[in-house]
């Protein structure tokens, strides 16, 4: 039974319909959340692949969230044992920086359903030739990531460039949500933290359209989301590419 690590920061961010994908293709799924441990030092030799979820900290926030800098490592040891890694949100910021990429604030927050385009690169990569070109999909973050060198740009938005990424051809940083489902993001809205974020903005991002737009686009979403994560599932059966990482 193949084994894979799941890097969790805060009880609200979950694998959420990744999780059924990954136990009935016989995973057997192992969670350190390090909101609860942040001491914790994983040993990721020991798992087949690693997925990164998000979070509501930053990476600017290092010295109040020590176990960033701990996850950073953890996700360049993956990569260099050739482990298919996937990172979402924060999780794609951690990847990002792990490769040594800018991580910074995006001009605006993307809080809601917000449409994203493949790139030319999209059609042509494994995970991204399910888009049926620009699909509207959820988010929630206010920062963002440059591409990291020798990566593929694999998706945008137009209020934020760079969506989604791959590195080799076994590292995916995803900077949208395809896990959620409609519970999930009622839940989401409900969350203390995520409700003083859209309080601070003062009415330019209303919760009642998300919640409108959610009956719309979530059947899409969930849809998009399943073929996607299959095909990372795949990953864990390819033949692998070595490829060397970058100096920090």
């Amino acid at each position: 039974m193949k084994r894979i690590l799941v890097f969790q920061h805060v009880p609200y961010e979950i694998l959420g319909t990744f999780n059924p994908l990954l136990k009935a293709a016989g995973f057997r799924i192992r969670y350190i959340n390090f909101g609860r441990t942040p001491d914790a030092v994983p040993n990721v030799e020991k798992y087949d692949g690693l997925i990164i979820l998000g979070g509501p900290m930053c990476l600017d926030q290092v010295e109040s969230h020590p176990h960033l800098q701990t996850e950073i490592e953890a996700v360049r040891q993956a990569m260099q044992l050739h482990r298919p890694v996937l990172g979402i949100c924060l999780g794609a910021q951690l990847i990002a920086a792990a490769l040594g990429a800018r991580v910074y604030k995006n001009p605006v927050k993307e809080l809601g359903w917000y449409d994203v385009t493949p790139t030319e690169a999209g059609p042509s990569d494994p995970l991204f030739s399910k888009f049926a070109g620009t699909e509207r999909i959820f988010q929630w973050h206010g920062d963002t990531f440059d591409i990291p060198h020798g990566a593929v740009n694999l998706a945008t938005s137009p209020d934020c460039i760079n969506q989604a990424f791959r590195w080799g051809d076994r590292t995916y940083g995803l900077q949208f949500h395809l896990e959620v489902d409609a519970a999930l993001i009622h839940r989401w809205l409900k969350t203390p933290v995520h409700m003083r974020e859209l309080e601070q903005l003062g009415g330019k991002i209303d919760p009642e359209q998300i919640l409108a737009e959610t009956p719309v686009h979530i059947g899409r979403t969930m849809n998009l989301g399943e073929r996607l994560f299959g095909e990372y599932i795949r990953l864990f059966s390819s033949r692998v590419r070595r490829l060397t990482l970058p100096s920090r």
